[in-house]
């Protein structure tokens, strides 16, 4: 075999390898990416099932407490803010309202015990216990891959990649309110 033909054939073994890097680099880049999109679509349908129930807890709070109207005004706008945020920052702003908002409704029901006695309440408060425990799970799952696909995007070779033959965009985080980081945050106090 002459020198030109191993040449040749050098060149053509290295050029294959770097497509096959480039390829599974970018084919690497598209999973994280579609595994963030699934975990913000798994977001968004938490807090449509949220914010379907927010109506129900609102009647069922308005039939004890008429005279709160600013109250049920405030979660009513807060529900149209999380139904209507189209990015991550937006759905984390609409958040922070939801929770004030239904903080401000629960504190309403704590001045009627028969309200919470109210078993349609009862299960109301139930049911949206439980989207809150999913939607953090849910939240967990989105950070926790935007968190892998931002690192990736900024390691080498992968950025390289991404800047020649790439779409890919750093995702922002879904920030717990920082209400909630308080809570999260402060120990409970114990005295005996």
């Amino acid at each position: 075999m002459s020198t030109g033909a191993i040449i040749a054939i050098v060149i053509v073994v290295v050029l294959l390898l770097i497509v096959g890097t480039i390829i599974a680099i970018y084919n690497g880049l598209v999973g994280l990416n579609e595994r963030v999109n699934e975990a913000w679509s798994d977001i968004t349908v938490q807090l449509k099932y949220r914010a379907d129930l927010i109506p129900n807890v609102v009647e069922t709070v308005k039939g004890y407490a008429k005279h709160e109207k600013e109250t049920f005004e405030m979660v009513t706008e807060a529900r149209s803010a999380v139904m209507g945020a189209k990015t991550v920052k937006q759905a984390a702003e609409a958040e922070k309202e939801m929770t004030s908002a239904l903080g401000k409704i629960f504190a309403i029901a704590e001045a009627y015990p028969e309200l919470k006695a109210n078993s349609n309440f009862v299960k109301l408060q139930e049911q949206l216990q439980d989207v809150e425990d999913k939607i953090q799970a849910a939240r967990r799952f989105y950070n926790a891959g935007a968190k892998e696909l931002n690192t990736k995007l900024k390691t080498f070779p992968t950025n390289v990649v991404n800047n020649i033959v790439g779409h890919f965009k750093k995702r922002d985080y879904f920030e717990v309110a920082d209400s909630e980081k308080a809570k999260i945050e402060k120990a409970p106090e114990v005295k005996f």
